[in-house]
């Protein structure tokens, strides 16, 4: 796909939304293995939560030579 592409635009998003969104992205930036949790009440985004997993490399036993 182009970047062009107008399947690719973003719908426009109400103001109220707007903020809301933006955390939302900037909880989802850079996380590889995790969960970013939006917490919404009377139809509103009150919270925002990101948790973030840290994969560790698999090291070979001491006992190996």
């Amino acid at each position: 796909m182009s970047q062009n592409d107008p399947s690719l635009a973003e719908p426009p998003v109400a103001p109220e939304f707007r903020d809301a969104l933006d955390r939302i992205r900037a909880a989802l930036r850079g996380l590889r293995y995790g969960t970013v949790t939006a917490v919404v009440q009377d139809g509103v985004v009150v919270q925002v939560e990101r948790t973030e997993k840290i994969r560790l490399g698999r090291h070979e036993s001491r006992g190996s030579t």
